[in-house]
């Protein structure tokens, strides 16, 4: 198995917490009352709460961008840039996502220092935003010509809000994700933020990759349920349910967070 992980964050099976952005401007939900200012202010509360109470990761991404696109407006890229360079901790690992632009959080984590992105850089896919198709080759050329090699890339490979064209299974895909796509990690989504995915497809990506790269839960962690998401799962991503009353668009709550960590902890433990 790939050490990757280990080697970023200093943990097996690390927690990646989400640092969720308000609507940015130019999109419907903006709130100049707010500005980027406050922007700032609200999510360094946020990041302070899950750094300071034990994730092992941060991953900012434009959540509140709702209705989202597939092509990134240049002033979203440079608020996001301005306000991640305001926010990350010092040697701290975190990535960076854009819903739904891959060469935007690839550009984002050049000039911020961001050691990974999460996007979908593979497949084709009936969504909410349309019809959905991606050019992973494209992207990596785009990461190579930038100087961003170092940049890692964490492949969702069932995104929420859509769902695949084609018949190949989720082992099918993961595996060609790595072989034909230059995947550095997997990542199995339910179909909504903070649903959870049948935990089978966590299992079939694991033995579609046959070790070569980390397969991670993108989507649904909760207290309840991530031991046995663990049991096959490298690591996990969570936003939502670290937020007060498990509410995506609410503030991070400590006690969430603290219960969580204890949880995946305990789970490390247990081997």
């Amino acid at each position: 198995m790939s050490d990757l992980l280990e080697k970023m964050f200093k943990k097996k099976k690390p927690i990646i917490a989400m640092a969720h952005f308000l609507p940015l401007p130019g999109t419907p939900l903006y709130n100049p009352e707010i500005g980027v200012k406050g922007m700032v202010k609200m999510m360094r509360e946020d990041v302070k709460k899950l750094v300071d109470n034990g994730v092992d990761g941060i991953m900012f991404c434009n959540e509140g961008d709702r209705p989202y696109t597939l092509k990134a407006d240049l002033e979203a890229v440079a608020v996001m840039t301005h306000v991640i360079t305001e926010l990350v901790p010092a040697d701290y690992p975190f990535g960076v996502d854009f819903l739904w632009d891959p060469k935007a959080p690839l550009a984002i984590a050049k000039a911020t220092g961001a050691n990974f992105v999460r996007e979908v850089f593979t497949g084709v896919y009936e969504s909410d935003m349309g019809l959905w198709s991606t050019d992973a080759g494209a992207m990596l050329r785009y990461r190579h010509n930038i100087d961003g090699d170092d940049i890692k890339v964490f492949y969702n490979i069932s995104p929420e809000f859509a769902s695949t064209l084609g018949t190949r299974t989720v082992a099918q895909r993961a595996y060609s994700a790595v072989v034909s796509s230059l995947a550095d990690v997997i990542l199995v989504s339910g179909s909504m933020a903070g649903s959870e995915p049948d935990i089978t497809w966590v299992k079939e990506a694991k033995e579609g990759v046959k070790g070569t790269v980390p397969v991670l839960l993108n989507t649904g962690a909760r207290v309840e349920n991530i031991q046995k998401f663990l049991e096959y799962a490298d690591g996990v991503i969570v936003g939502s349910s670290l937020k007060v009353d498990g509410y995506t668009w609410n503030p991070v709550e400590v006690e969430r967070v603290k219960a969580f960590v204890a949880v995946v902890e305990q789970t490390r433990k247990n081997g």
